[in-house]
């Protein structure tokens, strides 16, 4: 146990004992305890494997990799369906939890096995990526803001490109990209 992660746990106000119980699974399959991101997160060596996170109806264990595990018992969810690589494992009681543990720990010892194979997650690249029309007029239109575009990262550029594609209206879109003009001038990524 890492001193450092040990308030997460106090301060949770809802699923207490749910999230110790992952707790103690992942620490029990010699993981180590880190915070990263606000959360508790358990790692092999230096990758990170899984994290324990809260929302108003779940707790969950996210692993990092779980598109690559075989999930024999069907119990990852793909939280949206832009996320490619993490996949949940979500709970609503301590009873689930200690009734799946066996198969959490499995999960765990395979996630394990991933890293030592050195198994990485085929990401969809950027330029697989829609690009809205209202964007490609302003890159068109705007040679510095196809530059400034250009150096960001991949992530980054994917970020913004899901942000303005989420819009269903034209109208959206075009307000969406002018307020994330400045920042993409700036290198920073969406909600930076």
């Amino acid at each position: 146990m890492n001193p450092k992660v040990d308030f997460y746990f106090s301060k949770a106000r809802k699923w207490q004992e749910e999230i110790e119980k992952l707790r103690e699974i992942a620490l029990e399959c010699g993981l180590t305890e880190e915070l990263k991101w606000g959360c508790p997160c358990y790692m092999y060596q230096k990758s990170n494997l899984v994290l324990v996170h809260v929302f108003k109806d779940y707790c969950a264990f996210l692993f990092f990799k779980g598109s690559l595990l075989t999930d024999t018992d069907k119990i990852l969810f793909q939280q949206t369906e832009n996320v490619q690589a993490a996949r949940q494992a979500r709970f609503t009681s301590i009873q689930e939890i200690i009734k799946l543990e066996p198969i959490l720990k499995a999960y765990i010892f395979e996630a394990i096995e991933i890293e030592k194979a050195g198994l990485k997650v085929q990401l969809k690249k950027t330029a697989e990526y829609t690009i809205p029309e209202e964007f490609e007029i302003k890159l068109k239109e705007i040679p510095a803001l196809k530059a400034a575009f250009e150096a960001l990262t991949p992530g980054r550029q994917r970020g913004y490109l899901l942000h303005f594609s989420s819009a269903k209206q034209a109208k959206t879109r075009e307000a969406r990209i002018e307020k994330c003009m400045e920042a993409i001038f700036n290198g920073k990524g969406f909600g930076e």
